[in-house]
């Protein structure tokens, strides 16, 4: 059995952190505090929950590997972005979240004696279920390359070429790509991706490519799907998330699609775990990806929509941490800013506070004293490099006006007095 007792930190803590304080303004989590999502998307909750002709149908089991209405919008949609045809039965799988759809790629490839290329920092399930399925984790820390400090972007984080290529080895089955990526928002170029696609066909190595952020880009950025680099379709497992894609992170439904041989590793820990996801959810995702792929290319797609009406608020918020001392590396893609707090150190007194990390300290006495309740950056870092994130904090944008400016208020208030005052 995997030991996993030193990543239990983060979410749960931070989770009960805010029950026992009570913020006024929780920016921890990943998901908007109004109704972000498309209007189709109730309307055809109330279709398929009222349809008599149907009744029997949508409350029972439905095909294991993904409903058939649901796969086969998937493939239409996805056909069109990666430019060519995806077999809806075979090359397609409907999981349980996008969390679902990763532990499907890394159980059903990777086994013990294997290697795991692991982008730092990263969202928190690749190392656990790596660890879990008797892979070994490698791990490759993006660097901040930016020369300004003023205008800090997510793009100044790069991989180093030599300590990327330096992880590749004859033991490597799965490279974990994550773009736009979780929690810095940086974006990968084509640049990039054609370096990681490289060595992944020259060590022969599975890329799974968590793109659950694809509709959250901002311009002039571009998201570049990796399946659609020379010579890579063939070796690339992508991941999807309707949460992230409609803006209700409670449908937890996800996806994956690749080669039917890659693919059929994926159905075989599917099916000897979840074995099949909730019909009704899956009828509607179907419906509103439909409706979508009806309206790409035209000004009424909510998908090519959606990051046009988040940036406004990325770009506030971004205003306001600035003004109140941090340095913020403006995000490229999702709804998270990864922002430095090191300068507001002689701001707050962290004696109290007993972890073993600094930014943990930072953000439970930010939470504690101003209500403001983020994450530490650390937690996205392995244990022996988490060093490297103690400087910063993660907070979620994507919340009401109402909220961004009660966390301007308590962020302005505290930027203008002093550590006695606090």
């Amino acid at each position: 059995m995997c030991d996993l007792k030193y990543l239990e930190i983060s979410r749960m803590e931070y989770r009960q952190l805010a029950l026992e304080y009570k913020p006024e303004c929780d920016l921890s989590s990943g998901f908007p505090d109004f109704p972000a999502f498309p209007d189709h998307l109730k309307k055809y909750v109330a279709e398929v929950t009222n349809d008599k002709d149907l009744d029997h149908v949508l409350y029972q089991y439905t095909r294991g590997y993904g409903h058939p209405r649901l796969v086969n919008a998937i493939s239409k949609l996805y056909s069109k972005l990666v430019g060519r045809h995806i077999q809806p039965m075979s090359e397609v799988l409907v999981t349980i979240g996008g969390c679902e759809a990763l532990y499907c790629a890394i159980n059903g490839h990777v086994g013990p004696g294997d290697e795991v290329i692991i982008i730092e920092p990263f969202f928190d399930c690749y190392e656990s279920m790596t660890i879990c399925a008797g892979g070994t984790p490698v791990f490759v820390p993006l660097r901040n390359k930016g020369m300004s400090s003023d205008c800090a972007s997510s793009r100044d984080w790069v991989l180093d070429p030599d300590e990327l290529t330096r992880a590749f080895s004859n033991k490597t089955k799965l490279f974990i790509l994550n773009t736009p990526h979780n929690p810095l928002g940086k974006v990968f170029t084509f640049e990039e991706l054609h370096l990681i696609a490289r060595l992944c066909k020259k060590y022969n190595v599975i890329c799974v490519s968590d793109e659950v952020y694809e509709w959250l880009v901002y311009k002039p950025a571009r998201h570049i799907r990796m399946a659609t680099l020379p010579g890579m379709w063939e070796r690339t497992i992508t991941i999807g998330s309707a949460g992230k894609t409609f803006s209700a992170t409670g449908l937890k439904l996800g996806w994956a699609f690749s080669p039917a041989k890659l693919m059929k590793n994926l159905f075989i820990a599917h099916q000897n775990s979840v074995r099949c996801g909730v019909t009704l959810i899956q009828e509607v995702t179907a419906r509103c990806l439909e409706h979508e792929t009806s309206l790409l290319g035209t000004s009424d797609s909510y998908l090519e929509n959606l990051s046009a009406g988040l940036q406004p608020k990325r770009d506030y918020f971004c205003r306001v941490l600035t003004d109140a001392g941090f340095n913020p590396s403006i995000p490229e893609g999702g709804y998270f800013v990864f922002s430095k707090w090191s300068n507001l150190a002689h701001k707050v007194n962290l004696s109290s506070e007993k972890d073993a990390y600094i930014d943990f300290k930072f953000t439970k006495w930010m939470t504690k004293n101003l209500k403001l309740h983020g994450i530490p950056v650390s937690c996205f870092y392995r244990e022996q490099n988490r060093s490297l994130g103690e400087n910063y904090v993660r907070y979620c944008y994507f919340k009401r006006e109402e909220t961004l400016a009660k966390a301007e208020a308590i962020l302005t208030n505290w930027s203008g007095r002093s550590l006695t005052e606090t």
